[in-house]
Formats: structure tokens, C-alpha cells, sequence
């Protein structure tokens, strides 16, 4: 079943959005299996994929990966497979005098990224089978790029000049990807222009939940769905939350290196809290963690008379000392699950994943069938 299909079927819509974080990513797929697994039993269909269930993908960084794989029509094994295999050389160190540039090299994550997703595979290719967002930063237009494959969209269009359903897939989750200091930047050339650019977690759409939302339902976009908690569901799955606490911080250690190196995975954890708190206010939500201490969880709350516009769920992982201890995870150092390139440490992340992904229920999705037949 082609994405298109999608493009005008009625409600109900099931919308899944997936977080930024590196190797962290095994984290959302622990998540994801399950939730694949209480799918194929609800149904009887041990076959169903997650594209046969989401109608709209969308992931930023190592969410665009998994997002993609899955509009794809892979299985969630099939996509763990691949980050276990390939986690390694995902993060292949860069050579020396490189390193002053950038620590990973780039070569490898490509060539892995053209085998499982075609070298030749365009974004608007008949072989998603969910509609699709990515998350990139334009860094020569110092703008972020949202790009949907939505064949109604601005420059989707037909006589649209490079138009984004033209521009190679693998590239697209290449540049999402290329997160700063991490990989180096990936140029694309979109019709007659050269843009240079980065990952999309460098933007506010780190987490593309609410962003998602506004692609599938606002006028610009030009989809429309409907709104209501009956007429979408939006899935959005974290990666861990990993705050970089510091309680014995001096003014003086915030010198120009300090500043440069935690205020960018500031902005990105603000900007994460606050796509889901968004999310939170403005859908029903099922499930989801305490977002800090003034607000809870916000289950149950949100504008006074205002109606909600859709049914909303959240797995995420607070990789803290405080937050493992939470899951029964007192054997895993935060350490080594907290940081994007920690490819040593995949198998204790899977275990993050799994304990997250009890929190995963099956009625957090009743009222919402899987959308074809597999």
C-alpha cells in the first residue's frame, strides 16, 4: 500500500513521532516492538507492521532513521537488527586530523543508510507506505526544515520547482543526522540551490510530536485531517530524557567552552519538554512521565473550555540515577546510557527500552484499527 493512499482516507489517523538521541535511538525501538507486538495481538495479524497501523511517520536525527525504516514497511526486529549491527560503525571515529572538524566520519553511516534504504529511493517513492516528516536545519538558511512527503503540500506540488518528493531519500535522513561537533553536514542540492545541512535535533523539533500535528490538521500544509480524541492518535516515543544537572555549578566554570559545549543540548531539552507539553495541553493524554514539578504529568488538565483535538500517548525514559532506580534499572550507570554515541552500552539501553515499554498498554490505542489489511 502506497502513502498515498493515506493521503485523503477518513479519519480515524494514527500519527507516530519520533525523538532525536544518537544511539539512544535502541531505546524508542524497545519501545516500538512492543507496541508492534500488542498490535499484531490485537489484530490476529502476526505479519502487521507498524506502517500497516500509522498512517503519518515522523522522526528528527536518529528518529528519521527509524522513522523512515518504519514508513518503509519494516519490522521492528528488522529495524533493531539493523541498529545492533551497525551502531558500531555508525559512530566510526573520525581520523585525527580530522577530528578538529568533526569526531565521527560520515562514510559509513551513508553507505549503510543507501543499502537499507535504496541509493536511488526518492522521498515521495511509492515504497513508503506511511506518509512521512524528517526534521532538517537548513544551516545556510539558518531556518528548520520540516519536510513532508504529503503530495498536497507547497513543494510537493506538481511544476513546483525541486520539489522535496525528488530529493534522495537517504540523503534527507543523512542530513538529519548530522548533528553538529558529531558528523560533518551533508549537502543537498534542491532544485537550482546548494544547501549545507544539519541535524534537525538543533532545531525546536527534537521531539516532532506537536510539530507532526500541525503538519496532518493546519491549512498550510494543506492535508486537514480532523481533529478530535476520536479522530487521531499521536504515538510519540523518546529516546531518554537526560538533563545535565550540575548542583555544584560556579559562575566561574561558565566560560566560553562550558557555554559552548551544554548550552546546545539545553535548547534541545527545552525544546523536546516543550513539544510534549504542547502535546499534553492541546490532546487527551494517556500516558506520560512528570514533566517537572510545578505542572505533574498534566494527565487529565489543559485549557479551560478548550476542546481537545486528539487522543496523545508518551514513552520516555529519565536516564538519571533517580530515574532508572524508577524502573528497577539500579545495575545501569546513568552513564552509560546517557550519551548519543555510547555504542558500547546498546545492550543496557535495550534494557531501558524494555522496562519503558511496560508502560505501554493496549488500551492506550482502542478505538483506533490498524488501517489495512496485511
Amino acid at each position: 500500500m502506497s502513502y498515498q493512499l493515506r493521503v485523503d482516507s477518513p479519519a480515524p489517523h494514527k500519527l507516530l513521532a519520533c525523538d532525536g538521541g544518537g544511539i539512544r535511538g535502541i531505546i524508542s525501538i524497545e519501545i516500538l516492538a512492543k507496541i508492534e507486538a500488542d498490535l499484531r495481538a490485537a489484530s490476529s495479524k502476526p505479519n502487521l507492521v507498524l506502517a500497516d497501523y500509522f498512517d503519518y511517520v515522523a522522526g528528527t536525527s536518529t528518529g528519521a532513521i527509524i522513522a523512515t525504516l518504519v514508513a518503509l514497511g519494516y519490522s521492528v526486529d528488522d529495524i533493531r537488527a539493523f541498529y545492533i549491527k551497525s551502531g558500531s560503525e555508525m559512530f566510526h571515529k573520525a581520523r585525527l586530523w580530522e577530528r578538529f572538524k568533526t569526531k565521527f566520519r560520515d562514510d559509513k553511516l551513508a553507505k549503510m543508510l543507501t543499502d537499507i534504504i535504496g541509493a536511488d529511493t526518492l522521498f515521495g517513492s511509492d515504497k513508503l507506505r506511511s506518509l512521512l516528516m524528517i526534521v532538517l536545519r537548513n544551516a545556510t538558511t539558518d531556518s528548520p526544515w520540516p519536510l513532508s512527503n504529503n503530495p498536497k503540500a507547497k513543494y510537493n506540488l506538481a511544476g513546483a520547482t525541486g520539489r522535496n518528493a525528488e530529493l534522495k531519500l537517504w540523503q534527507l535522513v543523512r542530513a538529519s543526522t548530522a548533528a553538529p561537533t558529531y558528523f560533518p553536514p551533508e549537502v543537498i542540492h534542491v532544485g537550482d540551490k546548494e544547501f549545507v545541512f544539519v541535524d534537525g535535533g538543533v532545531t525546536m523539533y527534537n521531539n516532532p510530536a506537536f510539530q507532526l500535528f500541525l503538519m496532518a490538521t493546519s491549512e498550510p500544509y494543506r492535508l486537514c485531517w480532523e481533529t478530535g480524541v476520536d479522530k487521531m492518535l499521536i504515538v510519540s516515543v523518546g529516546t531518554g530524557a537526560s538533563a545535565n544537572a550540575n548542583s555544584n555549578l560556579s559562575p566561574e566554570e561558565m566560560n566560553l567552552l562550558y557555554n559552548a559545549g551544554t548550552i546546545p543540548s539545553a535548547l534541545m531539552a527545552a525544546a523536546l519538554h516543550e513539544q510534549d507539553f504542547l502535546c499534553r495541553v492541546f490532546g487527551k493524554c494517556l500516558a506520560g512521565d512528570v514533566l517537572d514539578r510545578e505542572i505533574g504529568d498534566v494527565i487529565g488538565q489543559g485549557i479551560k473550555d478548550v476542546p481537545k483535538l486528539f487522543t496523545y500517548v508518551r514513552y520516555n525514559a529519565e536516564l538519571s540515577r533517580e530515574g532508572l532506580d524508577a524502573l528497577g534499572l539500579k545495575q545501569i550507570s546513568p552513564e552509560h546510557v546517557q550519551q548519543m554515541d555510547s555504542v558500547d552500552h546498546i545492550s543496557e539501553m535495550q534494557e531501558v527500552g524494555r522496562a519503558v515499554a511496560t508502560k505501554v498498554k493496549t488500551e492506550h490505542m482502542n478505538g483506533f484499527k490498524t488501517s489495512v489489511s496485511t
